[in-house]
């Protein structure tokens, strides 16, 4: 998937003085052409030389069309946005600790056996790659900093318990998520939720996500006929996680079962892809120089009779 953005998007209001230039062109080679007539017969000189006076310097205006539109997209920050190979990861593990997650579609409830499952996944981690921990409910909570220390971390996500009332806030778990990321080259956050979320917006979470260059892959826990906690029934509910993936660039998996929810874990590793950004002010400005030179060239040489 490859992409667009602007830093500056309102400098874009620039590109509609190309149309000006382009009706001052012609104005002026009207007014020149008014001029040439007082003092000779251009007509005639037209006729025996094939010279069509409009089509002088149409080749300078199209250069200078393009100088301008290149200065434009520069001051406005054009980013184009892709994915390469990589592999070497940073991961933050973010696991949904709302009191959807008591549910017992999963025994002896889902938070259970998503701590189980993501034990395993950092014990196949390899020795090089940095992970973090935060859950989230209401809010979100730093268990860990990025680290390798395998043990740190499995202590960090044994002792994550059942959220407040808060609710789930998948925002706040990718605003988190991103921070920890930030120095880190490649990065990627592993969303474990049900869906149930009811608190920050998910295009807000997606926004974020990619404004700071990280892939969210989610999974999505539960079944679709749902498990009973303490005080409501619960369902998975994955429009969101799925919607939260496809627009930053990572995978959604269902893990309706144990076996579903440890292939999901145990795939992560092999998504290679890394989301870049590459901004391209330099050589935005670099061709509007090239162009510059060009059109100095073809009006101060011998050339000049080509345009």
């Amino acid at each position: 998937m490859i992409t667009f953005s602007f830093a500056h998007p309102q400098y874009l209001f620039f590109l509609f003085s190309i149309p000006l230039i382009i009706f001052i062109h012609f104005l002026s080679l009207g007014s020149k052409k008014k001029r040439a007539l007082t003092f000779a017969n251009f007509d005639a000189i037209s006729k025996i030389e094939g010279v069509d006076f409009f089509s002088k310097n149409v080749i300078i205006l199209f250069l200078n069309i393009l100088i301008v539109t290149a200065l434009i997209f520069a001051i406005s920050g054009l980013t184009f946005h892709t994915f390469m190979e990589s592999s070497s990861f940073s991961f933050v593990l973010a696991l949904d600790s709302s009191q959807s997650m008591e549910a017992d579609d999963f025994l002896p409830s889902r938070i259970v056996i998503a701590k189980e499952k993501a034990m395993e996944f950092i014990d196949s981690a390899p020795v090089d790659v940095k992970i973090g921990l935060i859950s989230f409910s209401g809010g979100s909570k730093i268990e860990k900093d990025l680290t390798k220390r395998k043990d740190e971390l499995k202590h960090a996500m044994n002792s994550i318990g059942i959220g407040g009332y808060g609710g789930t806030d998948i925002y706040e778990a990718v605003l988190t998520g991103s921070n920890l990321l930030k120095n880190e080259e490649h990065k990627a956050i592993i969303l474990l939720s049900d869906g149930q979320i009811n608190v920050g917006s998910v295009d807000d979470a997606i926004e974020y996500a990619n404004d700071n260059q990280v892939i969210v892959h989610s999974i999505g826990m539960g079944t679709k006929e749902g498990g009973n906690t303490e005080y409501w029934f619960s369902k998975l509910d994955d429009d969101s996680l799925k919607s939260l993936s496809y627009n930053t660039g990572g995978t959604y998996t269902s893990a309706e079962n144990e076996e579903n929810l440890t292939r999901a874990f145990s795939g992560i590793f092999d998504l290679t892809k890394r989301k870049v950004a590459i901004d391209l002010f330099d050589y935005l400005l670099m061709i509007a120089l090239i162009l510059l030179i060009i059109g100095f060239f073809l009006t101060n040489t011998r050339y000049v009779n080509l345009i």
